[in-house]
Parts: structure tokens; C-alpha cells; sequence
């Protein structure tokens, strides 16, 4: 069963447009990013749901409890902040403790990396999405939507951000075991198979000697003789043509 997962976007409705500067509402700004971590994570094979993907209002405890109802292993709340303060980040929990607080250190320190400040994690037990809902939960704010500077870096790295704060949970899911690390694909040109050591290290010298990538693998009973890892299995292919045409025998394999 994939592990769940529910976001929620900050505010909503026009009751609730969250903090207002020149205009800009944070309940968009919350939207659209939610919406783009959700998508992020729905790629590697997480159950996403939403507290909303509309402009509508639900109070805090309606949200928490929409959470507890659907039974996700974890609630994630997006938000921006208004404070004098420019350009900076920080992650809410309930308690400093848990998988939560990790997850809230590893988000805030992917997004030191777009550009950030990091103001690092704070305990907020009174929030009511935080206090009642049963699973862990995070809260998350991103800069400040009454700074330029905080604006310009969320809409000129929009798509970065949105990685960053999908990064810090998949890390975080990952390093606790609650989810398998991806695995890239590499692809290897396979150009010679030999019993013989003697006949394997003769082709990787030549091999070697035209500029090749080239390279044994003895971790079984042959001698596998290869060129290049490629984590594109068209860079593969057009290295496997270039091969041939040099008048090697190939195979790519995975």
C-alpha cells in the first residue's frame, strides 16, 4: 500500500485570503504550490490528497479532521508569511521531536538551497492542524509574501521550490525506511564477455587507447568488458551506434 499523504494549502475562500500585499494573495500562492509538490510526489508513487484544490474555505479543525477521515500517514501544510523580515524560511511542528521535526530541519534545508534564510524549526503546539491532527504534520513557510525579494525568488524558482519541499519529505520518508529510494536506471555498453582475463584487459586497453570510457566488471563468473554509464538510455544508444560503426560487437544492458 503506497504511503498517503495529505496537503493543504493555506487559507482559502474569500473569507480567508491569508496575507494581502499589493494584491497578491497567499491563498493562490499556497495553491499553486501545493498543487506542484503534489505532483512531484504523485510521480513517485505517493497517495496525495488534498485539504483543497480550489479557491475554497475550510476552517483549520475542518482540515485536520478531513485528514484524520481519510487516514493519511502524513499532513503537510503550506503557507507564506507577512513579517518585516525578508527572504527567510522556517518549518512548524507541534513538538521538536519525531519524524515530523525531521522532516521539517530537511525541507527547510532544501530550500536554504533555492535561496532562502533559514530560520529554522519552531514548536507550535496551538495550531489546530497541528494539534489535532493524529498523524505527523508539518507546517511550512515559505518566505514572506509582503517582501520583492521573497516574490521574486518564489516566482523566478517557482518549480525549484516546489522540488525542494518534495525532496525534504522524500528524503526524509526514505532515510526512516517508510519508502524505497528510487533507483535510476543506468545503462552500460556491453562489448566484449570473456572467460579469459587476459582477452578482457587486451580489448579494454584498446578500447582505452581510442578514448573510450571503458571498463571491467568481474563480479561474476566472465569478464564483462563495457563502455560509459549512462543514466539516458538514448546517450546509450548513440554511444552503442558510434561503437559499431567502429566495428565492436555490442549489447546495451541495464
Amino acid at each position: 500500500m503506497a504511503y498517503s499523504i495529505m496537503l493543504d494549502a493555506g487559507h482559502g475562500g474569500a473569507k480567508d485570503p491569508g496575507a494581502v500585499y499589493e494584491g497578491r494573495q497567499e491563498k493562490d500562492d499556497n495553491l499553486k504550490l501545493v498543487l506542484a509538490i503534489g505532483e512531484i510526489l504523485s510521480d513517485r508513487g505517493l497517495d496525495v490528497e488534498y485539504t483543497r484544490t480550489t479557491d475554497v474555505y475550510e476552517t483549520p479543525y475542518e482540515k485536520a479532521m478531513k485528514a484524520n477521515n481519510a487516514g493519511v500517514d502524513l499532513f503537510v501544510s503550506i503557507h507564506r508569511n507577512s513579517f518585516p523580515v525578508d527572504n527567510e524560511v522556517e518549518g512548524v511542528v507541534y513538538d521538536l521531536s519525531g519524524l515530523k521535526y525531521e522532516m521539517a530541519q530537511n525541507i527547510n534545508e532544501q530550500l536554504e538551497g533555492v535561496g532562502f534564510v533559514n530560520l529554522g524549526v519552531k514548536a507550535r503546539p496551538n495550531l489546530v492542524v497541528l494539534k489535532r491532527t493524529k498523524m505527523p504534520a508539518v507546517l511550512v513557510e515559505v518566505g514572506f509574501i509582503n517582501s520583492d525579494t521573497d516574490n521574486q525568488l518564489f516566482d523566478d524558482n517557482f518549480q525549484d521550490i516546489a522540488q525542494a519541499i518534495a525532496d525534504g519529505i522524500l528524503d526524509t520518508l526514505e532515510s526512516n525506511g517508510l519508502i524505497q529510494e528510487e533507483k535510476v536506471p543506468v545503462y552500460r555498453v556491453q562489448v566484449g564477455l570473456f572467460r579469459n582475463q587476459r582477452y578482457a584487459n587486451r580489448l579494454l586497453n584498446e578500447l582505452l587507447e581510442q578514448e573510450y570510457p571503458a571498463y571491467i566488471d568481474r563480479s561474476g563468473p566472465y569478464h564483462r568488458v563495457y563502455v560509459g554509464e549512462f543514466d539516458n538510455l538514448n546517450d546509450a544508444v548513440q554511444m552503442e551506434r558510434r561503437l559499431k560503426r567502429a566495428g565492436y560487437q555490442t549489447l546495451i544492458v541495464q
